[in-house]
């Protein structure tokens, strides 16, 4: 099984964001690996240890932060890593990178592909499901479980509407995983140094076979207009003394000031 795994850099969301004139201030921010592609990668390493799988992460946009987030792949045991570096993809939305991604996906030979089921920075959780219905391959979202039958099928958990699903797949496939599916490992000393010497494959848009305004660069389909900042919310009102006199105090305030009673 011939496994492709796609990553995003994100912003380290546990670190405070500001905005300023519709745009986040990108002094000091520091990236990592989108989360749910971190369970992707997992997956796809279980699936390797198991099953004897080829692995080969993907990553859309250029620098050291992305080469980081591939060799932190690399360290956890992943084996080919490719950055896709292209000026032209600075603006792209979900619709560009499935149609990079397809063309990715068509320079391979990948029996599955393996998502984050969303990105931290967009929610959009689109990608995936485009790219599935680009190629003509089955898609299934949200997955929790991966069992592997034989060559060519999979049976899959997905979180449902109603409680837990569970489907035959048959390869090649497109899985978008959700955090629930496993915990990913923490890359060791030793795989962290051998990451260092690992090469990456860097392609652009002509690499790939394609052009900007092919993958609809001049043409998105969603664009982010401005960011604009949460209103800062009221300091809490803390109360002390007599339990009873307390309570009746608050009662109050919540019939005459918030009105929720």
């Amino acid at each position: 099984m011939n496994i492709l795994i796609t990553v995003k850099k994100v912003v380290d969301v546990e670190l405070n964001m500001h905005v300023r004139d519709g745009a986040i201030v990108t002094d000091g921010l520091q990236y990592v690996m989108n989360a749910w592609d971190e369970n992707a990668v997992e997956a796809a390493l279980q699936l390797k240890e198991k099953h004897k799988a080829e692995t080969t992460v993907v990553s859309i946009g250029g620098g050291e932060d992305v080469q980081k987030i591939i060799r932190r792949a690399y360290a956890m045991g992943i084996q080919k890593g490719i950055m896709i570096d292209d000026p032209a993809l600075a603006d792209a939305d979900a619709f560009v990178y499935a149609r990079v991604l397809q063309k990715v996906y068509e320079k391979g030979a990948y029996d599955l592909i393996l998502m984050g089921k969303q990105a931290q920075d967009t929610d959009n959780g689109q990608t995936g499901i485009i790219l599935a219905e680009m190629l003509g391959l089955p898609c299934v979202s949200n997955v929790i479980g991966i069992e592997v039958v034989d060559n060519t099928h999979l049976k899959v958990s997905r979180v449902g509407d109603f409680g837990t699903e569970e489907l035959d797949v048959t390869l090649p496939a497109v899985i978008t995983v959700d955090v629930a599916i496993n915990t990913p490992r923490l890359p060791q000393t030793r795989g962290l140094m051998m990451a260092k010497k690992m090469a990456i494959e860097t392609l652009n848009l002509a690499k790939l076979g394609t052009t900007a305004e092919a993958v609809g660069c001049d043409a998105p389909k969603s664009r982010i207009l401005q960011f604009i900042a949460p209103e800062t919310r009221k300091g809490g009102r803390k109360f002390e003394g007599d339990p009873a006199a307390v309570t009746a105090e608050v009662v109050q305030l919540l019939v005459k000031e918030a009105k929720v009673l």
